[in-house]
């Protein structure tokens, strides 16, 4: 697409009225900003807003101009504007049925995401079960160092572009011809509605679909792209390579016939960062790499970040470099502190098998116990993955660290409740883990602060809920 077409493009958007409904949502806030920083009228509304939740984030929407209202159908008063909301949203939430009433346009979050996503001239989308944000994150980084102006679409708030005056930096708003980089979603199929120059593939495993879905979505992401980039020590991803137009670029940590690897032997680990010698098989050429986040999943996001940027023109060398000044994203391994007698807070958005093993794995490279607290994202995904969820929980940590979880996080609708945290507990249980179900959170608080000791970790984790981070953060002042 031209320049001027993706003007043109972004224009027609722009030149409209939005609403959006959840708009302090993570895939929402994000989308919001876009549109906003590209000039459009913006509006929106939040069940957490009306509930007093993250106050401070709502307020920092009004400053930027937005205009909030109750979640109660006031702000819909014109069939000029455009409705954005989630599948998620029930038809008789009050936006819909004022916007049913007037006649106005509707749109889901994927709908718009891929819109915008599709009239850029040049779209990096980031697929995988696994590791989108970050590396997303990434690779919106290494392309803004390295003065590509891109934007960028995250779930997570970026802390290179996060300060006083952008708190909940999870979008970046760059050149209308420049890069789009964002991360795709493949849970409810949405995947599906992008049209990528360069599709990256981090991993394929068991979250919201079965196998044989994601395979099929998966497959199609990278056919639907100019130029694939692939994870090849993800058996799954590899088995997939043959549906790329043309040879993939691949990258791995563990494999050394890949494209862009780690020498072996020389990763340096340490409980706060983790050091690699990156080789580039085409040109022979090493390059160090040091990370400021922790952990060999964090290696593995880095690797499909510097390919990403590399397919789409930056010297290997030269993302390697800006890699070295990135810094992480908020609730991805996000050390909230340490009390004064040494026992260490950890924020993380660890909601999956695969996510929640990645984490525990990077705390069990380090000694010390680890106190585990689990929020479920959803009664829906806890039936979905409940199984696979507890056997990780059970199995990567020892006899002497303790797993605790609370009721699956409900900010209303109709899902069905009854079967929640208690069944993954006994299963925790019958696979020799060490679990307690305590049905409130602030109940967890408490027992957390009375089993820590010094040396401890307690990591907290949890997906869809924004005041887990302050409940880290108060559990932190609460300990010893």
């Amino acid at each position: 697409m031209s320049t001027d077409g993706t003007a043109n493009a972004i224009g027609d958007l722009t030149a409209q009225p939005w609403f959006f409904c959840g708009i302090g949502g993570s895939g929402m806030l994000p989308l919001a900003l876009i549109l906003k920083g590209h000039g459009a009228s913006v509006a929106g509304s939040d069940r957490s807003r009306d509930q007093g939740r993250t106050p401070e984030k709502f307020a920092w929407l009004e400053s930027l101009g937005f205009a909030l209202h109750p979640q109660d159908g006031s702000g819909i008063t014109s069939a000029d504007q455009v409705l954005v909301a989630s599948a998620a949203v029930e038809e008789t939430v009050p936006e819909m049925v004022r916007a049913r009433e007037l006649g106005c346009r509707r749109m889901s979050r994927a709908n718009l995401l891929s819109t915008l996503f599709n009239a850029a001239e040049a779209g990096i989308a980031v697929g995988g079960t696994s590791g989108k944000s970050t590396v997303t994150g990434m690779l919106g980084w290494i392309l803004t160092a390295c003065g590509r102006d891109p934007t960028i679409m995250n779930g997570a708030v970026m802390k290179n572009f996060a300060g006083p005056d952008a708190p909940f930096a999870s979008a970046r708003v760059g050149a209308m011809a420049g890069p789009f980089v964002s991360e795709v979603d493949e849970s409810d199929g949405s995947i599906a509605q992008y049209r990528p120059r360069i599709a990256v593939l981090n991993n394929v495993s068991l979250d919201h679909k079965s196998l044989e879905e994601l395979r099929a979505l998966f497959g199609d992401f990278l056919a639907a792209a100019t130029r694939a980039v692939i994870n090849f020590d993800d058996a799954e991803s590899a088995e997939l390579a043959h549906r790329a137009r043309k040879a993939p670029l691949t990258f791995g940590v563990a494999n050394p016939a890949v494209d862009i690897g780690v020498v072996a032997g020389s990763i340096v680990e340490t409980p706060t960062a983790i050091e690699a010698m990156v080789f580039d098989r085409r040109t022979l050429a090493n390059h160090l790499l040091t990370l400021s986040v922790p952990g060999r999943h964090n290696l593995s996001n880095a690797l499909a970040a510097l390919a990403g940027a590399n397919a789409a023109g930056v010297p290997l060398g030269q993302a390697v470099a800006a890699l070295g000044e990135y810094a992480g994203l908020a609730r991805r391994f996000d050390v909230v502190g340490t009390s004064p007698s040494g026992i260490t807070v950890i924020d993380d958005f660890g909601h999956n098998p695969e996510k929640v093993a990645a984490t525990l794995a990077t705390l069990k490279a380090h000694p010390g116990r680890v106190i585990a607290f689990f929020q479920p994202h959803g009664y829906g995904p806890l039936r979905q993955m409940g199984t696979e969820l507890a056997e990780v929980l059970a199995t990567r940590l020892g006899r002497e660290d303790v797993v605790i979880l609370c009721d699956p996080v409900y900010f209303g609708g109709t899902v069905d409740r009854s079967v929640g945290s208690e069944r993954i507990v006994g299963l925790i249980a019958q696979l020799g883990g060490t679990a307690e179900h305590i049905p409130a959170r602030e109940d967890c608080a408490a027992r957390m602060a009375e089993l820590a000791r010094p040396g401890d970790r307690i990591v907290i984790m949890g997906a869809r809920d924004d005041t887990l981070s302050r409940f880290a953060r108060d559990l932190l002042t609460r300990l010893p």
